[in-house]
């Protein structure tokens, strides 16, 4: 045991592996629903490995703190940016209320219960479960006029405060939004919500207000006609619009005539006969319906060999921005491709007929494949498969942000800056803008984002919890029961206030309520309970900007938390 001590004190580097190897054991541990989560689970295991008496450089933490930040930023630009027209005003203003609630909540609550520096940044990070304040906050206490004695201690205190108050932010405001929430909007808040699904158009699976998606990958199947309703000629077209009976298009991809013949791309006025075998794409639950009007499926290897793609989009062209999914039933273009989800940010987006598209959504499509190239031409850049992400973009980004962010101008003794990881998330946030603008470089692969922010942020974790875990204990029997107290008034008051603003103020549908607040919150586990409880995924559509705003300002704050204290 001696001998793995010593060489966990001589190799910090081994100790800091160990964490996250512990701590995202623990993370996945689950009491019916609930789990503590990465995070916390490596800030726990922190300190235990911590107790060790373990030093390690406050650049290795830094580092991996400013490449998470960075993803951060990328992955909300396009959003961000978006929510600055004209259109996204009353969400982006309902959600710096809210992040402005969370800020004063915590501010208050601070001066009230006597919390120094540390403790207040640790409490606005854990109660709005928003971990990048810890980094936002040490970098600002590094900067006070004061001795590094004094800011090792409030460094120190922000993890206990944000460790005790974690887990009732993230299932305490899940279960509030989602069980009392629908609750506080009013009556028949269903039937709102079914209305408003109405007024976007229904699903384009279905024309009823299901939100459940009917389809989960495309199909193709051969069908032999056999069905007396050709006994006349029909083309291709009639056919087509006969077996949109639910909303959904149905595809002739190929035809065999009676000849033997294959017809690789058949036009909308080619004739269907009798005893024609026809390629259907669409739906399964579609082609089964449909294949009773037309005929019996057969087994033709010949017919149905041809290549079929799935493949993720970035909308770019100017002429889909602001498009409705319905206008693309009809595009020529789209012929023989199914959309099948819609990526804004870090949700799923309903696929309603008036839903419109944005700049930077990922549009996943399935079809044949040359369908499929002609349709990701329209749209935008295909997002092809890769594992390359453009390092040079990224480090530039990094780079230029935190020379930026350390900028320092002075009020008299206090230094105002963003801090070099203000100004890396800020940077982030114009080069994912960037990249949605001219997707043919600045590429970062979707894994690479979910590794930057995960490896990212739980390597800057885990230095955090080895630090602080001699004085963690002590810090947690000094405050513990009045952070905790303190920080279910810090989680609940601003999305109470919120769920007012959306109701009398701003008048939001409820569905577009709980979703605002859910993002100005930036609470995806809060996101996912709201729609299971209210049996709809409109909350996608207003949780996607005020995530992009929430994200950013709450970040922010823990600069500002430490300035009004100090």
């Amino acid at each position: 045991m001696e001998w793995i001590v010593k060489t966990l004190q001589n190799s910090p580097e081994l100790a800091i592996f160990l964490t996250l190897a512990l701590g995202f054991a623990v993370g996945k541990i689950k009491i019916k629903s609930f789990s503590l989560g990465s995070v916390t689970g490596v800030l726990l295991m922190g300190v235990l490995v911590g107790q060790l008496d373990i030093t390690i450089s406050p650049v290795v933490k830094s580092a991996f703190f400013l490449i998470f930040l960075f993803a951060v930023g990328y992955s909300v630009g396009p959003q961000f940016v978006h929510s600055l027209k004209k259109e996204g005003i009353p969400q982006i203003l309902f959600a710096v209320i809210v992040c402005v609630c969370c800020l004063g909540m915590a501010w208050i609550c601070s001066l009230i219960a006597g919390f120094d520096l540390g403790n207040a940044a640790g409490l606005l990070a854990g109660a709005n479960t928003i971990s990048a304040v810890i980094g936002v906050a040490t970098d600002t206490i590094n900067q006070l006029n004061i001795s590094e004695d004094q800011k090792q201690t409030f460094i120190n205190q922000i993890p206990v405060a944000y460790a005790v108050t974690y887990i009732f932010g993230t299932a305490g405001t899940a279960w509030f939004l989602a069980s009392i929430g629908p609750k506080l909007l009013g009556k028949n808040v269903d039937q709102r919500i079914k209305e408003y699904e109405q007024s976007l158009g229904g699903a384009i699976e279905d024309e009823d207000a299901s939100m459940e998606a009917a389809y989960d990958g495309t199909t193709f199947r051969a069908i032999q006609v056999t069905n007396d309703y050709f006994n006349q000629q029909r083309t291709v077209k009639e056919l087509e619009d006969q077996l949109v009976t639910k909303g959904w298009p149905v595809y002739i991809e190929r035809i065999r005539n009676s000849k033997g013949e294959i017809i690789q791309n058949p036009a909308p006025d080619n004739v269907i006969n009798k005893g024609d075998r026809l390629v259907l794409n669409g739906p399964i639950d579609t082609l089964l319906a449909d294949e009773n009007s037309i005929g019996d499926e057969v087994a033709d290897i010949e017919l149905l060999d041809f290549k079929a793609e799935a493949l993720k989009v970035m909308v770019s062209n100017k002429e889909i921005v602001n498009q409705t999914l319905r206008s693309l039933r009809t595009c020529k273009e789209r012929h023989g491709v199914i959309i099948r989800k819609i990526h804004r940010g870090n949700a799923i987006i309903p696929l309603m007929n008036n839903v419109t598209l944005q700049r930077g959504d990922i549009v996943e499509l399935e079809g044949r494949k040359s369908d499929v190239d002609r349709f990701a031409s329209y749209l935008g850049y295909a997002e092809r498969p890769t594992n390359i992400t453009d390092l040079l973009y990224v480090a530039l980004g990094i780079f230029l942000g935190g020379i930026i962010g350390s900028l320092t101008f002075r009020t008299g003794n206090i230094p105002l800056s963003l801090s070099a990881s203000g100004g890396v998330l800020i940077m982030g946030i114009i080069f994912g803008w960037l990249r949605s603008l001219r997707p043919t470089f600045g590429a970062v692969p979707q894994a690479s984002i979910w590794l930057m922010n995960n490896l990212g942020l739980n390597f800057f974790i885990a230095v955090v919890g080895i630090t602080a875990g001699p004085d963690f204990i002590a810090g947690l029997k000094a405050a513990g029961v009045s952070l905790f107290i303190a920080g279910i008034f810090v989680s609940l008051v601003p999305m109470f206030i919120g769920l007012m603003l959306g109701r009398f103020v701003f008048k939001f549908n409820p569905a577009i309520t709980l979703g605002a607040c859910a993002g100005a919150r930036t609470t995806t586990a809060a996101l996912g309970a709201i729609q299971d409880n209210i049996h709809s995924k409109v909350p996608a559509l207003s949780y996607t900007t005020t995530y992009a705003i929430g994200n950013t300002l709450l970040i922010i704050w823990g600069v500002v938390i430490v300035l009004l204290l100090s």
